[in-house]
């Protein structure tokens, strides 16, 4: 045996199961401190593009059907009713952001994540969302239909 070797004790159980307790305390102490910071810092705000995009040609809807389209970086929904007028709303849920899709056979807006219902005019009837949809200005410019967002009065 060396010098070296003699004078290093080996590392003892308590001096290992230290070192887990103190990394497991400070896990902990960072998983407490995350949240606090994301509340206090809060996330950019994602670009939604301009005030009005194409959504979709005149042909491509048939009464009663939907499509949905890109806004800025997030989706919609155009829906053409059973009477040939046109709503466009968020297709983004206002539960935990999954994409919506209209249901021709109850002529509402459902989010199959969590069976959340929405009316025509975006508004929650059912299920988890705690507010309705955002809604959009629909205008037909030639043979084009041009979603925008709602003015504020």
């Amino acid at each position: 045996m060396t010098a070296d070797q003699l004078t290093q004790p080996e590392p003892t159980r308590r001096r290992v199961i230290e070192i887990f307790l103190g990394g497991g305390l400070l896990a902990s102490f960072a998983s407490f401190l995350y949240p606090v910071l994301r509340y206090l810092v809060p996330p950019a705000v994602a670009d939604l593009g301009g005030d009005e995009v194409v959504a979709a040609k005149l042909a491509e809807l048939k009464p009663n059907s939907s499509k949905i389209f890109r806004f800025g970086s997030r989706p919609g929904l155009l829906i053409m009713n059973s009477d040939g007028t046109y709503r466009a709303l968020s297709a983004t849920c206002t539960h935990l952001g999954c994409t919506v899709q209209y249901r021709n056979d109850l002529r509402q807006v459902w989010c199959a994540c969590h069976n959340g219902i929405y009316d025509l005019g975006g508004r929650n009837v059912s299920g988890p969302p705690p507010r309705p949809l955002d809604v959009f200005d629909v205008h037909l410019r030639g043979d084009e239909i041009v979603v925008s967002r709602k003015r504020e009065a």
